[in-house]
Order: structure tokens, then C-alpha cells, then sequence
């Protein structure tokens, strides 16, 4: 069945390889307000692992009422894995996904063989500021007074979203032209972003250092945390996460940028197959 269903009426729409080998592996989409975008990362990990993705509430292509908690969005990582009939996975999360995981991993720790974490931001807004000012950069003063344009557009029309999601996407990636062509590819999926869900749970991640320290000291997980020292996104405060937690792997992998599946494949694909490894 492609749908798991929830308490509430929610159809997640999910999907797994049929590889039976040890625990299986569950990819945490980013946004927050987008949709499943890591089968790349299907070719980056060993065959013989079971692999399962989903779209979150209201994204893509799952549906369901307009509930935008981080408990909400914990429950419905159970209510997938309780459709594939899981016992433990290894929970693997890029950008809002990876703190998704990460709070799976603090509320469920029973059900958690593994974690990855992929260019996370770590806890709290220090980050924001750098941000902003580094995409403000990689854009330039003409392509942000047009992105601000279409931005200030009540209704646009598929092209003009398009062209607002490339503007918005390719200053992720470390080298601009090739940065440019890659977010074109991903503007053109034809799901609308949900901006509720991207205000409500982005804001519900953002928590403050001493707790998310905290909780994270108390995990006791094999974890990997990867960043690109090229990711707009500082790195640091996923690096302070990854230090808080007994026995975790740190990789900070050069002239990479927000999505290291594109810019440093052979270096993810080690990583994470040493994750896997340590399962």
C-alpha cells in the first residue's frame, strides 16, 4: 500500500526497497513544507538495506488535516513505521529533516538503531544572521531584488514559482553555475511548498542550545553528523550536537554544499555506510 494511514485521517504517501538485511533505514525529508527528494541517496547505500521514504503531512504527495506540531510530525514517523511493520530503523534526516530525527531519536530511543544527521543547523537562530548574509552574496543585488519581486506576488504563475524556487535553491550549492541547473531540476516537481508547515515546524525546531544539548548528551545511539564547509547553513552548531553525543562521527566534507549527495557522493556514501556498519 503506498499510504500509511493515521489517527487522524492522515495518508502519508511512503514507499521501501524490498532488501530485507539488517534494520531498516527511514530518509527524513527537509523543507519543512516539501516533499520526498532523497532517492539519490537510494544508489548511495548498500544494496542489501532496506530503504524507506515518505512525504510528510501535507506535502507531496500525502494529505491529511493541517496540524503542524513536532509532536504531530513524531507521530506520523511512528505511524510509518508501524505500516511497514518495523520494530527498530536507522533514522536518517537532511536539513529540518535531520532535526526531525533528531527529536524521533530523543522521544523514541527504543525504536532507534542509528541516526544520521545531514545539514543540520543545530538548535536555536545564531545561525540565521550568517545565513542570510551569505545567500544574500551568492545571490547578488539583481537576482535578490527579483526573487524579493516574486516573492511580494500574491499568485504566480508556474513559471514565475519556478523561477522563485531556482532563485531560491541555488545558492545551497557550492558552485553557482552548476547550483543553478540542479535547483531548475528540483523547482520543476509539481507540488506546491507548504509555507504553513515550513513557518510552524521550522519555528518548532528552533530550540535553545541547553536543551538540545542536553537531550542529545542522553542519547546513546551510533550517529553520523555530515555538513558541507560550503553549506550557506554555519556549521558549527551541528557540530556542537555531534559533540554532545557519546560516540558520534563528525564529517565536515569540503567545497560541498547543502545537499552533500551532489557534491561529494563517494565521501556520503563512505560515511554512511560506516553508520550502517556500526549497526
Amino acid at each position: 500500500m503506498p499510504y500509511a494511514i493515521g489517527p487522524d485521517g492522515n495518508r502519508l504517501w511512503t514507499t521501501r526497497s524490498q532488501a530485507p538485511a539488517g534494520p531498516p533505514v527511514v530518509l527524513c525529508h527537509g523543507g519543512p513544507g516539501l516533499w520526498d527528494y532523497l532517492d539519490p541517496l537510494v544508489t548511495l547505500l548498500p544494496a542489501d538495506r532496506q530503504l524507506i521514504r515518505f512525504d510528510q503531512r501535507n506535502c507531496g504527495r500525502s494529505a491529511g488535516p493541517a496540524d503542524y506540531r513536532l509532536g504531530t510530525a513524531l507521530d506520523d514517523l511512528e505511524t510509518v513505521r508501524r505500516h511497514w511493520d518495523v520494530e527498530r530503523w536507522i533514522v536518517v534526516g537532511h536539513s529540518y529533516g535531520a532535526s526531525l530525527a533528531l527529536a524521533y531519536a530523543w522521544r523514541h530511543p527504543e525504536r532507534v538503531a542509528g541516526l544520521g544527521y545531514l545539514s543540520g543547523t543545530g538548535p536555536g537562530t545564531d545561525w540565521r544572521p550568517r545565513y542570510r548574509a551569505e545567500r544574500a552574496r551568492r545571490l547578488g543585488p539583481e537576482r535578490e531584488r527579483r526573487l524579493r519581486r516574486l516573492q511580494a506576488v500574491e499568485t504566480r504563475t508556474p513559471a514565475e514559482e519556478r523561477e522563485l524556487r531556482t532563485l531560491a535553491w541555488f545558492t545551497d550549492h557550492a558552485e553557482p553555475e552548476t547550483g543553478e541547473r540542479w535547483a531548475a531540476e528540483d523547482a520543476a516537481a509539481p507540488w506546491p511548498v507548504n509555507e504553513a508547515a515550513n513557518r510552524e515546524l521550522g519555528a518548532a525546531v528552533e530550540w535553545r542550545a541547553a536543551d538540545a544539548l542536553k537531550h542529545t548528551a542522553r542519547s546513546r545511539v551510533p550517529a553520523l553528523f555530515v555538513h558541507g564547509d560550503a553549506d550557506p547553513r554555519p556549521w558549527e552548531g551541528a557540530r556542537r550536537l555531534a559533540g554532545a553525543l557519546p560516540g558520534a562521527v563528525w564529517r565536515l566534507l569540503p567545497g560541498t554544499g547543502h545537499h552533500p549527495w551532489r557534491e561529494s557522493p563517494r565521501e556520503l556514501a563512505v560515511a554512511l555506510t560506516e553508520l550502517l556498519g556500526r549497526v
